[in-house]
């Protein structure tokens, strides 16, 4: 049984998902999330017997940080494009390395089938919680139209993610999502 104090699990995802974002997936080590989280030595082992389990366990925190902050969003009044815009923005700057990770995550999974299929679960339940959100904010979005808009938000990410930060602004970012909610032509 998996050591059970949430604060130190937690430091050691953190550390993990710092480490994806400035080295990669092969940085990513049980030694070196030790030394990034400043533990001990078999520590990260303790709680994440493989480095399969170490990079599940990142990819579920980064889904939970990310649902945690779009709960927090979706509790501002906004419109659709604002709250796309906002929350494009601060997760290509701000929250960036976070957003590296995952990428790293999703491209590793290619060649890992169990670590697919967690990255998969994640994605129904960004789908389910998106639904949520937008009965919450009274958006008529169907609900079979919201795996593409989360595929169209997430190519979105990637671009602004892998762009060069100085390439990165408010009006480069809401005529992306302009162009995700309305798409390239807007009816006269």
């Amino acid at each position: 049984m998996p050591p059970t104090n949430p604060a130190r699990r937690q430091a050691l995802t953190d550390a993990a998902i710092e480490l994806l974002a400035s080295s990669g997936v092969h940085g990513l080590t049980h030694r070196a999330v030790e030394k990034a989280a400043d533990l001990p030595p078999g520590t990260a082992s303790n709680y994440f017997r493989t480095r399969e389990a170490l990079l599940m366990a990142a990819a579920e925190r980064i889904a939970e940080l990310h649902h945690a902050d779009t709960d927090r969003a979706v509790k501002q009044p906004a419109t659709l494009v604002d709250l796309l815009t906002e929350s494009l923005l601060t997760a290509a700057t701000t929250l960036r390395n976070r957003y590296l990770a995952i990428f790293e995550l999703q491209l590793e999974a290619a060649r890992r089938p169990a670590l697919a299929s967690a990255l998969a679960g994640l994605q129904d339940t960004a789908s389910l919680v998106t639904a949520g959100h937008h009965e919450e904010l009274g958006l008529d979005i169907p609900r079979e139209k919201i795996p593409a808009m989360i595929a169209l938000y997430g190519g979105a990410l990637f671009t602004l993610v892998s762009a060069p930060p100085e390439h990165v602004s408010r009006n480069v970012v809401q005529n992306m999502v302009e162009v995700i909610v309305y798409g390239c032509v807007q009816p006269a």
